[in-house]
């Protein structure tokens, strides 16, 4: 029973602090500059998820040409920076991450 009470009482102060952002504060009061850096939280926190993948598929970091997941990266941000269309670039690395890993074996 206790565990459970632990569980409980984590989860309500994690939904608390991360409420009181949006509860409590007014984003128009925040300082411009704090504002235009949110702007930047997706893509940050979605390349800290994705890099780990791409360059460290085994665990340590492998940035040669065994590893096709870095190189299809590399092919997805050319084609996201060209094109400007994120389905362009999901599945030009899809293709290319196949690709080498046909060509690979």
């Amino acid at each position: 029973m206790n565990e459970w009470l632990v569980i409980l009482g984590a989860g309500v102060v994690t939904f608390l602090t991360r409420a009181s952002f949006i509860v409590f504060a007014d984003p128009h009061r925040f300082p411009h500059a704090f504002r235009v850096a949110l702007a930047f939280v997706p893509a940050s926190v979605l390349a800290a998820i994705v890099i780990p993948g791409l360059a460290m598929p085994h665990g340590t970091v492998d940035l040669t040409l065994a590893n096709p997941r870095w190189l299809a990266g590399v092919v997805a941000v050319v084609v996201a920076m060209r094109v400007k269309n994120p389905l362009a670039a999901i599945v030009a690395g899809m293709a290319a991450l196949w690709g080498l890993q046909a060509l690979a074996g």
